[in-house]
């Protein structure tokens, strides 16, 4: 692969690592401590919403966000000819 296609490889995996980063951030950070609150008034299953994502809900979602990110990256892969 030459230098042309090793830079826009690269910039596209940066995009989608900040893409992703973003919304486990959105998911962990600020639901999980800054929106908790409003978050707490609503109830799912017995526990509070704010809660869930605080305890459970930015694990599920950062795993979720690795099989994402790997789709990605083999269609990515898949663009620029390489080998799996």
């Amino acid at each position: 692969m030459d230098k042309k296609y090793q830079k826009k490889y690269w910039k596209n995996n940066l995009k989608y690592l900040a893409i992703l980063l973003s919304i486990w951030f959105l998911v962990s950070f600020v639901f999980g401590i800054l929106l908790v609150d409003e978050l707490n008034t609503i109830r799912i299953g017995g526990f509070k919403l704010g809660f869930w994502f605080a305890q459970q809900g930015s694990i599920y979602v950062f795993v979720v966000l690795i099989f994402v990110y790997i789709k990605l990256m083999n269609k990515l892969d898949d663009k620029y000819n390489l080998e799996k």
